[in-house]
C-alpha cells in the first residue's frame, strides 16, 4: 500500500489514502454468537434484514462482510463517524454514500464490494471510477464444461472464446472464463449499468496469459464497440488458486478539461490486504439493539448447498 498519513480530529481517526483494497475470507469465519449479534448490530436496519433472509450460512456471511467493508472504509478513510453513514444503492444497484458531507476529498471517492466464493472484496480510489469482482473457479454445478460454455456463448466475443479455448484442458479454460468474467463484471460495475449491458461490446486482450499468486497486474486492455479504451486501467491478481480479482478504474465522465482530469491511478498497484473478523469491525459501534432470535436463525442455516467438486480431481 500507498503511504498513510493519519490526524486525529473529534475523537475519529481520518486517513488520507488515495487506494484502498480489502478483503476479508469468509470461508474461514466461523461466527460466534457474540461476533454474529454484534455484526447485526453495526449495519443497517434493512441491511441487516435482508441479510437474515439468505437462506445459506454462506451468502449471509458474504453479505455481511461486504456491508462492513463499507462501512469501515467510509469511518476510516472518509473521517465520518459510524452512526453518521447512511448506505443506499442506485437503481442499477450500486452502493453509494446518501449523505456525504461537503467535502471536495470525501466526494472524490469511489467505492465498490464483490463477494463470491470464499471471499469478500473491497476497492476504493480517489478520482476514479471503481468496479471489482472476484470469481472462484468452480466446476459447473449440473453441466459438463463444455455445455456450460455453450450456454454462455453469448456473452463472450469471438477473441475471448478463442483464448478461453487455446488455453489447454479443461479446467484451464474454465479457469480463464472466470478470469473473463471478472473483468467484465468490474467494468458493469464500475459504470453501474447493470445486467441489461451487452457484454459482448466489451472485449478483453489479457495479458500476462498467467498470473502468480502475490503479484497484480496490468497489463490486460479492453476494446469498447471495437475500439481500444484508453481512459480505463484493469488490475488483476489471484487471492489464491482459484479467486480471481479484477479492479475496473475509469476516468469519471467530465466536461472539464484534460488538464482537470484525475491523473493516471498511483504507479505501484495496491495489492489486497486479507482483514481479520478483529480488522473488520475495528471502530465499529452499533446501530440498534441486540436481537437473540438474529443468531437462533443464523444458526439453524445450512452452510452451502451440496455440489459438485470445486477443483480438478
Amino acid at each position: 500500500m500507498s503511504a498513510l498519513n493519519y490526524f486525529v480530529s473529534a475523537g475519529r481517526r481520518m486517513v488520507t489514502m488515495d487506494s484502498v483494497r480489502w478483503a476479508f475470507r469468509c470461508s474461514s469465519w466461523t461466527p460466534s454468537p457474540t461476533e454474529w449479534l454484534f455484526a447485526a448490530r453495526c449495519v443497517q436496519r434493512e441491511e441487516k434484514e435482508r441479510i437474515g433472509q439468505f437462506v445459506f450460512a454462506k451468502d449471509a456471511k458474504l453479505a455481511m462482510a461486504g456491508r462492513l467493508l463499507l462501512r469501515k472504509l467510509i469511518w476510516e478513510r472518509m473521517g465520518i463517524s459510524w452512526d453518521q453513514i447512511r448506505l443506499e444503492r442506485t437503481a442499477k444497484g450500486k452502493p453509494f454514500l446518501a449523505n456525504p458531507p461537503s467535502s471536495t476529498e470525501v466526494c472524490r471517492w469511489s467505492f465498490n464490494v464483490s463477494h463470491q466464493g470464499d471471499f469478500a472484496v473491497l476497492a476504493a480510489e480517489q478520482g476514479w471510477q471503481v468496479g471489482v469482482d472476484v470469481m472462484k473457479t468452480t466446476m459447473p454445478g449440473s453441466s459438463s464444461v463444455s455445455e456450460f460454455f455453450r450456454i454462455m456463448r453469448r456473452q463472450f466475443t469471438e477473441h475471448e472464446w478463442m483464448t478461453v479455448r487455446a488455453a489447454g484442458p479443461e479446467w484451464t479454460q474454465l479457469d480463464l472464463f472466470h478470469r473473463h468474467w471478472a473483468l467484465k463484471e468490474s467494468f458493469i460495475k464500475a459504470m453501474g449499468t447493470g445486467l441489461g449491458f451487452d457484454l459482448q461490446r466489451v472485449e478483453f486482450h489479457i495479458s500476462p496469459a498467467q498470473m502468480q499468486e502475490g503479484q497484480v497486474y496490468r497489463g490486460t486492455r479492453m476494446l469498447l464497440d471495437c475500439e481500444e479504451e484508453e481512459d480505463w486501467v484493469f488490475e488483476e491478481c489471484l487471492l489464491d488458486k482459484h479467486h480471481h480479482v479484477a479492479v475496473a478504474l475509469g476516468r469519471p465522465s467530465s466536461n472539464a478539461a484534460d488538464d482537470d482530469r484525475p491523473a493516471f491511478p498511483h504507479e505501484s498497484p495496491s495489492t489486497f490486504t486479507v482483514l481479520s473478523f478483529s480488522d473488520l469491525v475495528s471502530g465499529a459501534s452499533p446501530l440498534t439493539e441486540e436481537d437473540a432470535s438474529y443468531w437462533e436463525s443464523f444458526r439453524k442455516k445450512q452452510e452451502a448447498p451440496t455440489r459438485q467438486s470445486t477443483s480438478p480431481q
